[in-house]
């Protein structure tokens, strides 16, 4: 308990004020001529944060229920909010800030900005520990949208070994490098976060549900993740070979990844169709 209490009315009234400061543009979605609002439509906002429509209305309607710290996150994701407006949305619902100036799982408003510029190319941000904290359009459309609420949801690793459906957009022949590749770098991480409860946590979750993890966690192979060459095998524009490209953001435990057409392939035009029909889904969606 944090002895604190939810001000449902100032949380509705904050969270209206913010959808509008958004453009969609800014979100990467297309404007439109029939836009009734200034900013971002309710249900936009519910995506983006990965959570249901319906909650999302109720909090802007001051009749929710008091939101977690992780659906919290993802709120300040899909409004921009900076750390000064992150930690106010934390108070109006009842909980204290985040410790330390960018902790966590916030991600800046300019990095953000940043992914949404890159149209032409997909990119994400993710934690060290490998959840996905945010994802331009075409990363959404080439890799499907997991910037989820849920704590273990949004996480690679967890997805790969306990989630089958995760791999079948990549070849089986291919499956025990991704492996190996997932679990060296959570061991790196691992070691960095020592006596981290979410480092932890996950790790303890991982070795519960997956032989193939645990196997491979024992062998203690240590990678940090800095390029690889992927293929993904999309079901409208069919397979499409990329290069991983993985850069330090300025929040530190947190990298920019970026996926780029290797040269003399045409994962170019590949990627161009995937701009068009995918951004069209996630808009109508």
């Amino acid at each position: 308990m944090t002895g604190m209490t939810i001000d449902r009315r100032e949380l509705a009234d904050f969270l209206r004020r913010s959808r509008d400061r958004v453009r969609p543009q800014d979100v990467g979605l297309p404007a439109g001529p029939r836009r009734r609002t200034p900013g971002l439509r309710r249900e936009e906002v519910a995506q983006l944060a990965g959570m249901s429509a319906d909650y999302y209305i109720r909090l802007e309607q001051a009749r929710g229920p008091q939101p977690s710290p992780q659906m919290l996150a993802a709120l300040a994701r899909a409004l921009r909010l900076d750390t000064d407006g992150r930690d106010h949305l934390h108070l109006l619902a009842g909980h204290r800030p985040p410790a330390g100036p960018v902790a966590g799982d916030h991600v800046s408003p300019g990095l953000l900005h940043l992914l949404d510029q890159l149209e032409s190319t997909p990119a994400q941000v993710l934690s060290d520990l490998g959840d996905v904290l945010a994802q331009n359009a075409t990363a959404r459309a080439l890799l499907g949208g997991v910037c989820t609420v849920s704590e273990h949801g949004r996480n690679v690793v967890w997805r790969w070994f306990a989630d089958p459906e995760a791999r079948t957009a990549y070849p089986a022949e291919e499956h025990a490098h991704h492996s190996r590749l997932h679990v060296a770098d959570l061991r790196a991480a691992f070691g960095r976060r020592a006596g981290d409860p979410a480092a932890t946590r996950l790790v303890e979750r991982l070795r519960g549900a997956s032989g193939e993890f645990t196997e491979l966690w024992e062998r203690h192979e240590v990678a940090v993740r800095r390029h690889n060459r992927m293929r993904v095998a999309h079901p409208l524009i069919g397979p499409v070979d990329l290069d991983c490209q993985v850069l330090l953001a300025p929040e530190g435990e947190q990298r920019l990844v970026l996926y780029t057409p290797p040269p003399g392939t045409d994962a170019a035009e590949r990627l161009a169709l995937l701009r068009v029909v995918g951004t069209e889904q996630f808009a109508t969606g």
